[in-house]
């Protein structure tokens, strides 16, 4: 900075001693131009972070199946039951009154008359249930009864699985300044005009 003040001194001075010696019809004795030095700048590659470090769960579902089974749905048991009798029905001739005699008043040829009357012996058909065997108690053996059922199960259990994943960087090109731009000056020689 104080190298540009004091340049832009001496230039000053000098455009002005050039005027007044010009205006005198003097002679120039030293000559300056500017000359700009541009502001130098640098491209710079550096890694910005795009997303950070972490991890991600990765799960894969169960995996269920069918799978048929028998089950017992009841147990083998006793059980009782009773069995009838076994009956039949017989017929046979029976005697019903023994017969014999008895007393009864008759008309015969318009005389009434006390008569002895014989009785035969009376018979009848009957029926008669026998029992060919008695009533009794029967067991019965029930066996155990099954049943085809359908169940589910778990053929693959869920699965969890845990990736990490890095960081994320990209390279990113910057243009930084260097060195800021100048303007210093530069004696000349012109012939016949500036004696350098």
């Amino acid at each position: 900075m104080f190298r540009k003040t004091s340049s832009f001194a001496i230039a000053a001075l000098t455009v002005l001693g050039t005027v007044s010696e010009t205006a005198a019809g003097g002679r120039a004795v030293e000559c300056y131009e500017p000359v700009n030095t541009p502001a130098t700048y640098e491209t710079v590659y550096e890694n910005v972070l795009v997303s950070p470090a972490g991890q991600q769960v990765h799960t894969i579902a169960a995996i269920y199946g069918t799978r048929e089974r028998v089950v017992q749905i009841a147990p083998a048991r006793v059980s009782y039951e009773i069995v009838p009798a076994i009956t039949r029905t017989i017929y046979r001739t029976v005697r019903v009154d023994d017969g014999g005699y008895s007393w009864e008043w008759r008309i015969i040829h318009g005389r009434r008359v006390l008569c002895k009357i014989r009785h035969r012996a009376r018979y009848e058909r009957v029926a008669e249930t026998m029992v060919v065997q008695q009533e009794r108690r029967r067991r019965v053996v029930h066996p155990a009864e099954y049943e085809s059922i359908a169940e589910e199960l778990v053929v693959q259990p869920e699965q969890r699985h845990i990736i990490d994943v890095p960081a994320s960087y990209q390279t990113v090109a910057r243009r930084v300044l260097v060195r800021e731009g100048s303007t210093d000056w530069r004696r000349v020689h012109i012939p016949r005009h500036c004696r350098y």
